[in-house]
């Protein structure tokens, strides 16, 4: 090898080694940060409750990172006077500071949310929980084995509805086809009696032939002698 081609290598090298440095940095940064969040749960959000309006609340009380809200079953959903709100379930809140998380649950916990009283949640109550030593990933995490389960539930459930659909479409193939023969039949027979000849059903069992009666051998006679001397006469 070349001397520039062995520079051109250790240069390379010397690169890769700076940014897996970095990365590594980058990453003790970012893991420490996270060890400093804190997560509340809200196991319910009142109506017309979104991410902007619960961020504009909690914010006030400390700084917030991210916020996830889950969304009810469209079958379970209220109906609600303006049908583009979006009903969520239940959400979780990442605060910069697990202390202030740890406060904010404390403090608002079963207390009325407030604010303008021409609010629509004015009079709803806070279900807060700090969730100590949980933290975003295993969130993400439990999402994603939630969607796993509910999507391989939706696919039995299309597999079933597949096979269902299936037999009831075999079974009207033969109802059509039964359907069929019996009109040809009909037909058949309309056609038959205008024409005047009706076909005659006639019915042939199997025979079996007769025995031949045998020929009868003949009786052998007598003569006077041997009667005689079987009866003693003279």
């Amino acid at each position: 090898m070349k001397d520039s081609e062995k520079e051109d290598v250790e240069v390379h090298a010397t690169t890769l080694n700076d940014e897996n440095t970095k990365l590594k940095k980058k990453k003790k940064v970012r893991s420490k940060d996270t060890d400093k969040r804190g997560v509340c749960y809200l196991s319910r959000i009142p109506p017309h409750m979104d991410h902007v309006k619960l961020r504009h609340i909690l914010s006030q009380f400390g700084d917030i990172q991210r916020i996830f809200l889950a969304s009810q079953d469209s079958a379970a959903q209220v109906p609600t006077k303006r049908s583009r709100d979006q009903v969520y379930s239940e959400g979780w809140v990442e605060f910069a500071n697990k202390s202030i998380a740890k406060r904010v649950a404390n403090m608002l916990n079963g207390e009325q949310i407030g604010g303008k009283k021409r609010s629509s949640f004015y009079y709803d109550l806070w279900n807060i929980k700090y969730l100590s030593k949980f933290k975003w990933d295993d969130l993400t995490e439990e999402l994603a084995l939630k969607k796993a389960i509910r999507e391989q539930k939706l696919a039995v459930e299309l597999s079933a509805a597949k096979r269902e659909r299936d037999f009831y479409l075999s079974k009207v193939d033969q109802s059509r086809a039964l359907s069929a023969i019996v009109e040809r039949l009909k037909k058949k027979q309309k056609v038959q009696e205008d024409s005047g000849q009706v076909a005659k059903v006639i019915r042939h069992f199997p025979q079996t032939k007769p025995i031949a009666p045998a020929a009868k051998d003949p009786k052998p006679e007598l003569s006077d002698d041997m009667l005689d001397a079987a009866f003693g006469g003279s």
